[in-house]
């Protein structure tokens, strides 16, 4: 919470026959785990979405897809395994073979259904090697218009004097729309109500009606909203603001430092998977988030581009999951 070459033998040739010298002379079994990364990829590769098609993440996994595709020149296939709040497709990667050739395209839910689902079985620190962070976009704070508070600052005035009444619509138990209210309320003391839905969309039809008073979300799928009067937001909930709503402040500029909430995209795969296959794939991220034609669709998202190593997406998530879990604690949350 709070990243061919000209000759007789062309390079992949060449690569190829001098792990296997170097193997030869290191044994059998320094031959097996340097095979692996010679070759790779020489086969398609899954890309496993544990939502279902259509949804952000299946938007994001696909465009990874196809460019790593066109990067590495094999096939990344996108793979839908959906259910139990994505802990179907986790868990299937988890127990995946660890030869690069499954990988998990990681949103928020990745951590925050581990911390606060005790159903969920997955660890995400212990059963997943980090490949890369791809990006991270914030969610906004949006209310009905007709709520008598139009900065956070009066939205928690306001809940301190109704406890309770107020109303807040999420896309779901565990889920970052969930835990961004709880953290909320656990820094301030307030209580809101908490209202699930399945999904951000049928919550925000509701507070627009005037059923509910509250939802976050992410910016692409408020901002019509907000652009046609529907809605108004309040804050994005990250430190900064977001070049896609310029003229919405942040949680630390309005007076709430530490929270910094973003929704992130990444790769993982099974925690065994060679450090050579862990490291091409890293490079390739970085290859496809400077693509001219990725940078206009993630500025169309809201989101920004966050390659990084292996390790600084491992330190992301572990530190992510820990807050998460914190605050689960701290509210004493029961979730199944």
């Amino acid at each position: 919470m709070n990243v061919k070459s000209p000759g007789t033998l062309s390079r992949r040739h060449a690569l190829l026959l001098s792990a296997s010298a170097a193997a030869s002379l290191m044994g059998p079994a320094a031959a097996l785990a340097q095979a692996p990364a010679a070759s790779y990829p020489d086969r398609a590769v899954k890309i496993i979405v544990p939502f279902a098609p259509g949804a952000g993440t299946d938007a994001m996994a696909r465009l990874v897809a196809q460019k790593l595709g066109e990067v590495m020149n094999t096939s990344f296939v996108v793979d839908n395994k959906a259910g139990a709040s994505g802990a179907i497709g986790t868990q299937y990667v988890a127990q995946a073979p660890a030869d690069g050739y499954t990988l998990l395209l990681v949103a928020s839910p990745f951590t925050t259904v581990a911390a606060s689902l005790p159903s969920a079985n997955y660890d995400p620190l212990q059963q997943f090697a980090p490949v890369g962070l791809i990006a991270t976009g914030p969610l906004v704070w949006a209310a009905n218009t007709k709520l008598p508070a139009s900065t956070m600052q009066e939205l928690v005035a306001l809940a301190r004097q109704k406890p309770g009444v107020l109303n807040y619509g999420s896309a779901g138990a565990g889920g970052v729309n969930h835990l961004v209210l709880e953290l909320l309320k656990a820094r301030t003391g307030t209580y809101i109500t908490h209202i699930p839905y399945r999904g951000v969309a049928p919550a925000t039809m509701d507070m627009i009606s005037g059923q509910i008073e509250l939802v976050t979300g992410t910016i692409p799928a408020l901002l019509p909203f907000i652009k046609n009067g529907s809605i108004k937001p309040l804050a994005v909930t990250s430190a900064r603001r977001s070049s896609a709503l310029p003229g919405v402040p942040s949680m630390l500029e309005s007076g709430f430092s530490g929270i910094d909430v973003v929704n992130y995209f990444a790769l993982m795969a099974p925690r065994g998977t060679p450090a050579a296959i862990i490291e091409s794939l890293n490079a390739a991220i970085h290859k496809v988030v400077a693509l001219p034609e990725v940078v206009t669709r993630f500025k169309a998202d809201a989101v920004d581009a966050m390659p990084g190593s292996p390790a600084q997406l491992g330190q992301f998530i572990e530190a992510d999951y820990r807050a998460w879990r914190n605050v689960v604690k701290a509210q004493n949350l029961k979730i199944e």
